[in-house]
């Protein structure tokens, strides 16, 4: 039996989403018979509950004040440790402008958000994910063994990874970029984390997390993987990444892990109340277009589809309860203040997909 997700038939507050490693992944390997995979992902399970609790409450007081015009053009960012305990944020290790320090989960760290903070600074005059430069956080080595990172509403999270299917959680830029991003939408639309706009929520974090490795690297739309993740699994698994924009559906197909479950059409649509209505399962749908409009376009992906997706994120008019359709249709709109071919990449990416915008 299924359970249907489709439409708006579901509702909820918005809330600031879950962690990098999707649920229904860390169940898979909470019933390995392998301690050494079992007993991490069930911890992991466990903090991952807690922590949507207190993401929860964050994300409906929401932002106190709408940010200035322009924020500082430069990052404040701070690298804490916290030891292996659960307490944030630890003990400080590294400051802005400070040097690399002995610590590569620190220095990978710092790195990874300041990358982040120049993407969106550079190419779409945004300072830090509020708009107003809001300082950047970090934690790392989260607890022991810890197979996740997260953006608890106020700063970065990094686990460790288990050794034996995840690595450090820190080496991985379209991760933090990714995780950062829902920082952004929490400021601009806050999608609501369930069914479809939770789905958009992922997706649009998917996006800019790729799109940020992607003007860290200078990568065209045709140099790029369109990987999601693809530096955490660790040697002998059976797989690239976590998510494929590209070829959902392909990122994995292992043992421990399973096989990645993600459609890349509406016609596989996955019913589910998992993971929220499988928002990091149906993303694969919108990421599938994306990548479509964007390899069709060409050159940069910032330049183009990047730029409509982040008008659209951006412009007001994107409900928090908004579904594929809906989400389409202000794409395609958006694109006309570009020209006919960023249009009709748009609509033949949607079409592609199943997708509708009329």
């Amino acid at each position: 039996m299924t359970d249907d997700i489709r439409g708006s038939s579901l509702r909820s507050v918005a809330t600031t989403p879950c962690a990098i490693v999707p649920p229904h992944l860390l169940n898979r390997l909470a019933r390995a018979e392998d301690p050494a995979v079992h007993e991490p992902a069930r911890r992991t399970l466990a903090l991952d509950a807690a922590q949507r609790v207190q993401r929860r409450l964050t994300a409906e007081i929401g932002p106190t004040a709408a940010p200035p015009t322009r924020g500082p053009d430069h990052s404040d960012r701070t690298i804490c440790d916290v030891e292996h305990r659960q307490e944030l944020p630890g003990r400080r290790i590294r400051g802005e402008g400070e040097a690399d320090v002995p610590d590569t989960s620190v220095n990978q760290a710092y790195d990874g958000l300041g990358a982040t903070f120049d993407f969106y600074l550079q190419t779409l005059s945004r300072s830090s994910i509020d708009g107003a430069g809001l300082p950047l956080d970090a934690s790392v080595h989260y607890r022991r063994d810890y197979d996740n990172a997260f953006w608890d509403g106020e700063q970065m999270v990094f686990g460790d990874g288990d050794g034996h299917i995840f690595g450090d959680f820190t080496q991985s830029p379209d991760v933090i970029g990714h995780e950062l991003t829902h920082g952004v939408t929490q400021y601009t639309a806050n999608l609501a984390y369930m069914g479809q706009s939770g789905a958009l929520n992922e997706h649009l974090s998917d996006v800019f997390g790729s799109l940020v490795e992607q003007y860290a690297k200078g990568e065209t739309t045709e140099e790029t993987n369109w990987l999601i993740g693809e530096e955490l699994l660790r040697p002998g698994v059976q797989g690239v990444a976590l998510r494929s924009m590209k070829a959902p559906g392909t990122a994995y197909d292992d043992d421990e892990l399973g096989k990645d479950p993600q459609p890349a059409h509406m016609n596989d649509f996955v019913q589910t109340f998992a993971d929220n209505g499988g928002v990091h399962i149906n993303s694969g749908i919108p990421n599938h277009a994306f990548y479509l409009a964007a390899t069709r376009l060409g050159g940069h992906a910032w330049d183009g589809a990047g730029r409509i997706w982040y008008d659209v994120l951006t412009g007001g008019r994107l409900a928090s309860d908004a579904d594929f359709m809906s989400f389409a249709r202000l794409t395609a709109d958006a694109a006309d203040a570009y020209g006919p071919q960023e249009r009709d990449a748009v609509l033949q990416a949607w079409d592609a997909v199943g997708v509708p915008t009329s």
